[in-house]
């Protein structure tokens, strides 16, 4: 045996030698459609001997509400969602965490279900995780969009609901001397610094191609719209949710690629205040993320009340201006 022991587990053969684990040993494998009843004398669940094509009946219907949103700008990305879980017409919690991060430069905005979110969420962060372990280098946001939607496609179909924004900033590696440098693009500046022979990412630079002399475009912000169907796609701005309809009527006159990131930032918590007032099933408080060249920055909680109380200001105010305004005509 010695170097090439094998471990059988859970139906999988993994070799000691190589190190590589079986990836249908880590991700859950898509349910079976097997129907339960309840045992009317002891109260419990137990199998039916029915089809299997038959699937299982909730004790309630389940429907989900939520809004995220997040867009790219010449300051970055910024991802933000507003915090109420809800089921059905119950607040399940006033204080659900959305925004997920990743590593340094990942975050991931979460729409579905609450358990799948954070369980495919862990799942991806493991990955990634064990990716850089075993290549000494941090798997790249169009690589971690891909390996999420290849995870996700086997459930399609299935009960799982997932539907995530993945925002980041890319981080290109190279090796000089034995060093590992990243490199990233920012605007205009050229500066790389060195980091430790391991290539762990704390803080990225900046950068262009030595070769061609052109802004590389593995590197830089990036969006993908990922989906428990399998659907993958990369964009500029995404809105998923049940108040996105409303969330994409203020992003789609306000984003702009040269917004400043105050300006993008309050865009962010209007188009969330906008969707929470006109949707019963997204509220409470907004989050805010900036992802930059040196990683993602979280802002203060703010609930949403303050700024339906501050337009409620600003409508009165103006009220008040054109009364005085139509008195002075007269």
């Amino acid at each position: 045996m010695g170097d090439e022991r094998k471990l059988s587990m859970g139906g999988s053969t993994l070799s000691e030698k190589d190190g590589r684990v079986p990836m249908n040993f880590f991700i859950p494998t898509p349910p079976r459609s097997v129907p339960f009843h309840c045992d009317r004398r002891h109260s419990t669940l137990s199998s039916a001997s029915s089809s299997p094509s038959t699937p299982p009946r909730r004790p309630f219907p389940l429907s989900h509400g939520t809004t995220t949103l997040a867009f790219v700008f010449q300051g970055g990305v910024i991802a933000a969602a507003d915090t109420r879980a809800s089921c059905s017409g119950l607040v399940a919690c006033p204080s659900a965490q959305k925004i997920l991060p990743i590593h340094s430069h990942l975050l991931v905005t979460t729409s579905g279900s609450g358990a799948d979110c954070m369980l495919w969420e862990r799942i991806l962060a493991r990955e990634i995780r064990l990716y850089q372990l075993r290549h000494g280098r941090r798997l790249s946001i169009t690589g971690s969009a891909k390996l999420l939607s290849h995870m996700l496609h086997p459930f399609k179909g299935t009960d799982v609901c997932v539907a995530a924004i993945l925002c980041g900033w890319d981080v290109e590696e190279v090796s000089v001397d034995g060093l590992m440098q990243q490199r990233v693009k920012t605007n205009g500046l050229a500066a790389e610094l060195p980091l430790e022979e391991s290539g762990v990412c704390e803080h990225v630079t900046s950068s262009y191609d030595d070769v061609t002399g052109k802004a590389s475009d593995r590197s830089g912000p990036k969006l993908f719209y990922v989906c428990s169907d399998g659907t993958r796609l990369q964009g500029k701005l995404f809105s998923v949710g049940s108040g996105s309809p409303y969330a994409y009527g203020v992003l789609d006159v306000g984003v702009r690629w040269s917004l400043s990131a105050e300006e993008a930032i309050s865009l962010a918590r209007e188009a969330v205040f906008r969707a929470t007032h006109r949707d019963a099933y997204s509220g409470n408080c907004v989050d805010l993320f900036h992802i930059t060249a040196q990683g993602w920055n979280r802002r203060d909680r703010e609930d949403l009340r303050n700024e339906y109380h501050r337009e409620r200001e600003r409508i009165l105010k103006k009220g008040n201006e054109e009364g005085v305004k139509d008195r002075t005509l007269e």
